[in-house]
């Protein structure tokens, strides 16, 4: 996977939960063809760009933290 691959699935998973679809970790793996960790580790990488992106245990969702 090269650089410009990767930001843009990094985009398609800041664009899901923008817009509260990321469904889960594994669909969105399987659309990637990668394992969950890697999903886990794009996750991670757009918190440390400074998107403020938190999980909801109850509803198990991904969601951007509003000031």
């Amino acid at each position: 996977m090269d650089y410009r691959t990767y930001e843009q699935r990094l985009q398609y998973i800041l664009e899901q939960i923008e817009k509260k679809r990321l469904r889960s970790l594994e669909v969105t793996a399987e659309r990637f063809n990668c394992s969950v960790r890697t999903v886990k580790r794009m996750i991670a990488h757009l918190r440390e760009q400074g998107h403020p992106i938190c999980y909801d245990r109850l509803q198990k969702k991904y969601f951007i933290k509003k000031p």
